[in-house]
């Protein structure tokens, strides 16, 4: 892990907020769970993950809808290579470490066993290190399309989007000035940015994916779902700010956000618009209220009879968020939303003093949902 400069160390919260998933009120499905790409042989016999370490989430896969894509977002946990950033050069204890081998491997499982089509991704170093991470662990699988972008993170992690379908129209806001001015405590401390202009802590990264048309009506692994005509997505993918006492700087995050949103609806008031990623903040917290007053929808509603948890990081809280705008909540699969587990730490565990899991690919599990693109 690349280590934060002063700066950054000053304010580096490891406090993320809970927030309650949810899925949109919608009837039963009726079409066929039908399983897809490596999503068909999912169950828990196979999947070799040590049994006391899933904590968290459904330890297989549900199997994927005809007619249907599967969007997804996953925090890597600092997927750096071996490669020094040059902005950190001549300063050896920023220079960053690569991930390790074991944690790459563990990632390559749990994605091959989500089996989305479109992965929005946080804490990506560079779109080489995914790129190189793509062709080494994930060959295959169809992620021919990759985009990863700088945030103006000072420790240099990117949003970022591995996908099956093509990726276009790639814009990012960082340093972008948000209104107001930092506060002068953070917390009971002393706030290091005390009166400068608040931004973007790390920028969303906007792109569009445009599910081809195609002839192929029963879908298939890396192909279209058997639209028409080509369906376009556009996504927002966050990283806000973490901390319990950035709530009024997650707070501006979401009110730009809302913004630029607003931008993309008024060239298109049809756009089928998308709002995921990891947004360190629980449902009732006023910089998610401001997304959701905005006519977003949080999808991930998790059934209590259907989950023992609805955690999404190990330290026991929610903190990743799938919303839709009303343009595209028609397409949503009903009970097509999950949680991915994963091997972690006991929630509750100090991640400082408690060795991860064997297994162990992030401190975040990746969170699911499917959308109709074909015939139903």
């Amino acid at each position: 892990m690349r280590l934060s400069t002063s700066r950054s160390l000053a304010l580096a919260a490891t406090l993320a907020l809970p927030l309650t998933l949810m899925l949109a009120s919608c009837g039963p499905s009726t079409a066929p769970a039908t399983p897809r790409g490596n999503a068909a042989n999912n169950n828990a016999s196979n999947t070799g993950l040590p049994a006391d370490s899933i904590y968290l989430g459904s330890r297989d896969a549900p199997p994927r809808h005809d007619g249907a894509i599967r969007i997804a977002t996953y925090n890597l946990l600092n997927l750096f290579d071996d490669i020094d950033d040059p902005a950190y050069s001549g300063n050896e204890e920023d220079i960053d470490d690569a991930k390790p081998e074991n944690e790459r491997d563990a990632l390559a499982d749990a994605i091959r066993r989500l089996d989305a089509d479109v992965l929005a991704l946080q804490e990506i170093e560079s779109e080489s290190a995914l790129a190189e991470f793509r062709d080494q662990h994930l060959a295959g699988l169809g992620y021919d399309h990759l985009v990863s972008i700088d945030t103006g993170d000072p420790r240099g992690i990117e949003c970022a989007v591995l996908s099956r379908f093509p990726l276009s129209n790639v814009q990012t806001w960082a340093g972008l000035e948000l209104g107001g001015i930092h506060p002068d405590q953070w917390g009971n401390a002393e706030n290091y940015f005390a009166g400068e202009p608040i931004t973007f802590k790390r920028s969303p990264l906007r792109v569009d994916v445009t599910v081809p048309a195609s002839a192929n009506e029963g879908g298939s692994e890396g192909g279209s779902a058997g639209a028409a005509e080509p369906y376009v997505l556009t996504l927002f993918v966050l990283h806000n700010k973490s901390g319990g006492p950035g709530g009024y700087w997650r707070e501006a995050e979401s009110r730009k956000i809302v913004e630029l949103i607003e931008e993309a609806r008024a060239a298109d008031a049809s756009a089928n618009i998308i709002v995921l990623g990891d947004l360190n903040a629980q449902t009732d917290e006023q910089s998610v209220q401001t997304l959701l007053d905005a006519g977003l929808t949080e999808l991930l509603r998790v059934d209590q009879d259907r989950w023992a948890a609805t955690m999404s990081h190990e330290s026991g809280r929610r903190i990743d968020h799938i919303l839709v705008s009303a343009p595209a909540m028609p397409e949503v699969v009903p009970g097509s939303a999950f949680i991915l587990g994963t091997p972690t730490r006991a929630p509750g565990s100090n991640w400082r003093t408690t060795p991860a899991p064997a297994g162990f690919a992030s401190d975040h599990l990746p969170v699911a949902v499917e959308l109709w693109i074909g015939d139903r």
